[in-house]
């Protein structure tokens, strides 16, 4: 008879601290993934303690697979990511130890981007053979299935090595997503045809052409919806427009139908028959579907939300970090880069250069999210 084998447990640690839409929502996010995903995960929120166990005394019923982290500082949305990765006790700092150490293998947090990114770099590294990480953003499509697209915020300025590694790691990504074998990656430019774009599309095409991944050529703006491609690669100045344009669509689209419902009695009533399908629409470019945006390259599994993430958002975005682990993204990308990468170990820089070098991390006082 043959031994049945118990499913591995993945730990995700969810920083509760400095979200805009507060503690006790992000909390609410981890006891509904702990409760969805069961028993093949663990919750570690790392906080404020005391702010947590409060707030965990409440709900009845909590399930058994969650813990607790005291982290003394909270990183504020409005410091720089400089000034918040000098926060050593923050709730940011403390996760990602716990990620470093072998005490978890995954990290959430719907805190200060800038700041999550920098003391990740600073705390984990970067995978070898990695030059730049990415943010990677999910887009919905036509065609059902969606698009991956990074960089979204990362890197202001790339090189096309930069864009060639964003496509491999990318194409492992979304073969976790969408499940296929072979993703089919474009290249953002403003025209399909080779002979358009810049020097940095040019450059990249050519290194693009020469790896193993699926390369389909340049894309356009709008074949990132049409579903015409699985993964988009651009810098992470024009991913981060792209990126915020699209959140625009779903308030912008809500409004649209509200004002013409309210023009008179048959439009309501129109709409009335209609109501099932306008909240799939809403639903499709909602970001808490997705949940958060993943941070490749980087030498651990981190997940970054939107500040105002709710209780669904974060949910979703710790069975993204849970799935991840299990996928093994983070051996997937290693092993992809060498094999694919042409041998090149752009990542593999002197421990002793700065890790953030070239990576968009804002000096003013502001979150650039």
């Amino acid at each position: 008879m043959p031994v049945m084998t118990a499913e591995k447990k993945y730990t995700v640690v969810l920083d509760v601290m400095g979200a805009d839409s507060g503690a006790e929502c992000i909390i609410q996010g981890g006891i509904d993934a702990a409760r969805r995903i069961g028993k093949q995960l663990h919750v570690v929120f790392v906080g404020d303690s005391k702010l947590i166990n409060e707030t965990l005394s409440v709900p009845e019923n909590l399930p058994d697979n969650l813990s607790v982290e005291h982290a003394g500082d909270t990183v504020p949305m409005h410091v720089s990511a400089t000034d918040g990765a000098r926060m050593r006790n923050s709730s940011v700092a403390v996760g990602l130890r716990l990620l470093k150490n072998n005490g978890a293998d995954a990290f959430v947090s719907p805190g200060n981007t800038g700041a999550v990114m920098a003391t990740a770099l600073l705390t984990l590294g970067r995978i070898e053979g990695v030059s730049r990480p990415a943010i990677t953003a999910l887009f919905p499509t036509s065609a059902g299935k969606p698009t991956v697209v990074l960089d979204v915020g990362a890197n202001a300025d790339c090189k096309p090595q930069h864009l060639s590694q964003f496509a491999v790691m990318g194409s492992v990504y979304a073969s976790v997503v969408s499940k296929k074998e072979h993703p089919r990656v474009g290249l953002l430019s403003i025209g399909e045809e080779r002979s358009k774009g810049n020097e940095l599309i040019f450059n990249a095409q050519n290194l693009l052409k020469q790896s193993k991944i699926n390369f389909v050529g340049n894309i356009e703006g709008r074949d990132i919806l049409s579903g015409k491609i699985d993964v988009a690669i651009t810098d992470g100045f024009t991913g981060n427009i792209l990126l915020k344009f699209a959140e625009s669509i779903k308030p912008m689209l809500v409004k649209s139908v509200q004002r013409q419902i309210q023009t008179n009695v048959f439009s309501r009533m129109g709409a009335m028959l209609l109501l099932p399908f306008l909240k799939r629409m809403r639903n499709t470019f909602d970001y808490a579907e997705s949940g958060g945006a993943p941070l490749l390259g980087v030498n651990g599994i981190v997940v970054i939300c939107h500040g105002s993430s709710n209780a669904k958002a974060i949910s979703n975005a710790i069975a993204v970090a849970h799935r991840m682990a299990a996928k093994e993204i983070k051996k997937r990308i290693h092993d992809e880069l060498i094999t694919n990468h042409f041998g090149q170990n752009d990542g593999s820089q002197s421990k002793g250069e700065n890790n953030r070098d070239g990576v968009l991390c804002p000096t003013e006082n502001t979150d650039e999210r």
